[in-house]
């Protein structure tokens, strides 16, 4: 399940179930899990777009591993994240793990979930037991965690163990975008920090008061501003993303002044 705030300009309407509402403006549907609390959305004229900023920013692991062969994606929400990935990275396997079948049903009927395939497939599950147990989790190359409840007071999944298991299943190399909310961020950094030794990036606040954390596996990784800002210009004409805003926000907290050292 997704996190991110913002109150409805329109009356709630569509409710789907006790715990699935939905609502629209000005083209874009909203899905709530019965609360004001905004879990997704999607341009109804261009579901391929990712329309919402701190999902956009969980696309800044293209600044460094642009061609990954597996994403896993913890959290479905809306299936932002899911349908650019099946859309925009065709030779990449896509897995997304999401715990309510409430949450499926509402993605297919009103999100333009893509149909289950040989590239894309959808695990009806526990983020925790996938990503913890030796004999289910797969190595990927790339890890987006988004898991929320109803509340959205923080991640449903913020311990140590469970920032463990998310490095675990890492290759290397490999990123993980990590969508936090809410007053308890420091918190759920250090448990990320310690879990990867310190290799971690913050993205700055996006517009609904999401901190996006990236954190990084393998080797570790330098690369030059100017590198930087070439790919990012690459990624904003492919992809329609504001790439050149996030590494301008990494570089403004940055130590060195001529590359990125993570």
């Amino acid at each position: 399940m997704n996190g991110a705030r913002r109150r409805p300009a329109a009356p709630m309407r569509r409710p789907l179930s006790p715990r699935i509402t939905l609502s629209e403006e000005d083209g874009v549907r909203y899905l709530h899990f019965g609360t004001e609390w905004v879990q997704g959305a999607m341009r109804i004229g261009r579901p391929w777009q990712i329309e919402l900023e701190y999902q956009q920013q969980m696309m800044a692991p293209l600044l460094f591993l642009p061609q990954p062969a597996r994403v896993l994606q913890l959290g479905l929400g809306a299936a932002a994240l899911a349908r650019f990935c099946w859309r925009h990275l065709p030779p990449a396997e896509i897995i997304v793990v999401e715990i309510s079948d409430e949450v499926v049903a509402a993605a297919r009927r009103w999100f333009a979930l893509p149909d289950e395939d040989d590239r894309f497939s959808l695990l009806l599950d526990d983020a925790r037991d996938v990503v913890s147990h030796p004999r289910r989790r797969r190595s990927v190359d790339w890890l987006q965690v988004d898991v929320y409840d109803r509340a959205a007071r923080g991640p449903v999944l913020d311990d140590d163990a469970f920032s463990a298991a998310c490095r675990h299943v890492l290759r290397g190399p490999g990123v993980a975008a990590f969508n936090l909310f809410g007053p308890g961020f420091d918190a759920s950094l250090a448990r990320i920090a310690a879990a990867f030794d310190g290799r971690t990036l913050v993205l700055p606040e996006a517009d609904a008061g999401n901190r996006i954390v990236l954190a990084f596996s393998g080797p570790p990784l330098t690369a030059p501003w100017p590198a930087l800002y070439r790919r990012a210009s690459e990624i904003e004409r492919q992809f329609g993303l504001p790439a050149r805003k996030w590494v301008s926000g990494l570089r403004g907290s940055a130590v060195d002044a001529t590359s990125l050292n993570v």
